[in-house]
């Protein structure tokens, strides 16, 4: 779980638990994201798009470069469809929308793990 927002990987991990899984490790940019997915080799990842030293979509390269196969979410504020459209380009498998909606989020990742 990716996301410079505290606040915002707080949320997420709360729907997260909720619903059943597992949440393995957090970073808060780019960097710290493809060193930590690097470690955990988690079996998804949500990753923020906007945030400091790297962000989403490079840091989203980077992971796809580890793991071709990486399964990677991404979360968007409203107003980044053309950054939603780039993070497909790279290899996301699917988007949310901050804030975030519980359903939406359980529905992305049920599809990126079949």
């Amino acid at each position: 779980m990716v996301d410079d927002a505290a606040f915002m990987r707080m949320m997420l991990r709360d729907i997260l638990v909720k619903n059943g899984y597992e949440v393995v490790g957090e970073a808060s940019d780019g960097l710290q994201a493809v060193e930590r997915y690097r470690d955990l080799m988690p079996d998804v990842v949500t990753m923020d798009i906007t945030m400091p030293e790297l962000d989403g979509i490079g840091a989203l390269k980077q992971i796809r470069q580890i793991n071709p196969n990486a399964k990677v979410i991404m979360c968007s504020a409203m107003g980044q469809q053309s950054m939603v459209i780039d993070a497909i380009q790279a290899g996301a498998r699917d988007f949310i929308v901050k804030p975030f909606q519980a359903e939406r989020v359980v529905e992305a990742l049920r599809k990126a793990v079949q």
